[in-house]
């Protein structure tokens, strides 16, 4: 028996006023049967590298064949292009913004423009020309049937950490997660220490392995490196933020 399509969703609409209700409205009318999956709805608003930094724990987790919309678009309406974009067997669909980089970074991706409908509202192209797309996609549409080649799509990536001559890696934190974990850009190691906000902290494997209250650092699910506090919030106890800066001792 053929799987239904699947289209997951990525927004910073959140799910008080309605927004998500449309897009799913739009993309059920449009294909029939199509199970969609909420990702999140709570990106901040406008963050775009938030946005990037979700998609890439989970696009290529899903199925090929799957579509995923992502909407975190705060120059809709300008001359910023809307793409469509077939990589590792599966396809996405958003703003060219740099919140599709995890899987433009794919030496084989495809990209397309999609053309905005002259009726389209210059506020809601999630609802009139991403959903559409997403739709057609998960009919079977072919990515070459929505629109022209697009050569050069918007691409953001991770800062590199530096390593100094003395093995230190100087990082900084690229995202803060629900928990207040702070993710940073390094590559997690076993030992050693990190230095964050004036405070040293041990290097752990676990949480569980660290007293109530106490900071740690660790490896991630993704395989970098965070800070943390057992049963707390590390970002709130030490400041921490996007850019923030860290360095890290074997």
């Amino acid at each position: 028996m053929q799987a239904r399509p699947l289209v997951t969703l990525l927004t910073d609409f959140g799910t008080a006023d309605g927004y998500v209700g449309e897009l799913k409205g739009v993309l059920l009318s449009a294909a029939p049967g199509t199970d969609l999956v909420d990702v999140s709805h709570e990106v901040p608003p406008q963050d775009i590298e938030s946005g990037r930094l979700a998609l890439a724990r989970y696009w290529r987790r899903y199925p090929e064949g799957t579509v995923h919309l992502v909407v975190v678009d705060p120059g809709v309406g300008t001359e910023r292009a809307a793409v469509a974009v077939a990589s590792a067997d599966r396809f996405l669909v958003g703003p060219d913004n740099g919140v599709l980089s995890p899987a433009l970074l794919v030496p084989s991706a495809r990209t397309v423009r999609l053309t905005v409908p002259p009726g389209a509202s210059p506020t809601f192209h999630g609802r009139d020309v991403f959903a559409p797309a997403a739709a057609a996609l998960a009919r079977g549409v072919a990515l070459a049937e929505l629109g022209p080649a697009h050569a050069h799509p918007v691409v953001r990536r991770t800062p590199e950490p530096e390593r100094w001559a003395d093995g230190t890696v100087a990082g900084e934190v690229v995202a803060v997660d629900r928990f207040g974990n702070a993710i940073t850009n390094c590559m997690g190691l076993h030992g050693g220490t990190v230095e964050v906000a004036g405070t040293t902290v041990p290097i752990v494997r676990a949480y569980g392995d660290a007293p109530p209250g106490a900071l740690v650092a660790l490896t991630g699910s993704t395989g970098l490196l965070e800070i943390a506090q057992r049963d707390g919030s590390a970002a709130r106890r030490l400041g921490l933020s996007r850019g923030s800066k860290v360095l890290v001792r074997r």
